[in-house]
């Protein structure tokens, strides 16, 4: 797909579970296990997609997953899988190297969004794991991640983004900015304070890269929050914000973590909001 110069593409970075009640909030188990079916430990399956942006120059990634450092523990938790797909997998497809990435936008700092940003070099250091990219990330989420609350801070790992500031590759926003004239940012605060949702737009295609405010399409009915939120409240309004603007305007959602479904649209039915049109990417 094409939206403006550069031209899209789904990567995959890996695959992982995470609790199906916890994914969705107060809504029951007879409702969300409909689309999601949850394993023997109640985890469902969920995906870890970036989008990659070619184009006016630069290389560009949206996120880029959970990276490979975590403990056999946390592997084990979350079910953590890179057998089938990794970043750099995903990228040879394309003839490019993690070097060759000239920029790094962050949504936010969770683990399984940003822990692909360092990596364990041969001598057991830490280091970039795109040596040549600047970061993007929002400078209040950098600061809510320096010191998170006890609630959300193990969703916050340092040795995942200290490293950015240090080696002088993060660029930090003050809310909804552009990037360029076909890329902008749009901070919604529900999730976690200060993550930035990315949307592509030229005259004839919007596409809005919905980080953790619709994590998967099974998100995208009101009432369908994630546990995880600290003020979900906020995300509520949030959904309500948007989604008025993504029916009317027939955007394309792009789904960071819906293991099934890449892409949609959204209409709006006398039940509310539901999910029309799933597509992959580069079938568009």
């Amino acid at each position: 797909m094409k939206i403006g110069n550069y031209e899209l593409h789904s990567i995959q970075t890996g695959l992982f579970r995470l609790d199906g009640g916890a994914m969705f909030g107060v809504v029951p188990k007879p409702l969300w296990s409909k689309t999601n079916p949850a394993d023997d430990n109640n985890r469902i399956d969920m995906c870890m997609r970036s989008l990659l942006l070619v184009g006016n120059g630069k290389k560009i990634i949206i996120d880029n997953g959970a990276g490979y450092k975590l403990s056999d523990k946390l592997n084990a938790i979350y079910s953590m899988d890179h057998s089938k797909f990794t970043l750099e997998d995903a990228l040879k497809k394309h003839n490019l190297k993690p070097e060759d990435i000239t920029d790094v936008i962050l949504t936010h700092l969770h683990f399984d969004h940003a822990g692909g940003s360092t990596k364990i070099a041969e001598n057991g250091e830490i280091e970039l794991a795109f040596p040549n990219a600047v970061h993007h990330l929002q400078k209040k989420h950098w600061e809510w991640g320096q010191n998170p609350s006890e609630r959300d801070k193990a969703s916050f790992m340092p040795e995942n983004y200290d490293l950015l500031q240090k080696k002088g590759v993060l660029k930090l926003y003050e809310g909804d900015s552009k990037f360029d004239e076909i890329i902008s940012l749009h901070t919604v605060s529900g999730h976690t304070p200060f993550m930035q949702l990315v949307k592509i737009k030229d005259d004839d295609n919007t596409l809005l890269f919905t980080a953790d405010l619709f994590p998967m399409t099974s998100h995208i009915p009101l009432p369908y929050i994630m546990g995880y939120d600290l003020f979900p409240l906020t995300t509520l309004d949030e959904k309500k914000k948007f989604l008025p603007q993504i029916v009317k305007e027939n955007w394309i959602l792009f789904f960071e973590h819906d293991a099934f479904t890449e892409t949609c649209r959204v209409q709006q039915t006398e039940r509310g909001f539901a999910v029309t049109d799933k597509m992959e990417l580069n079938k568009r």
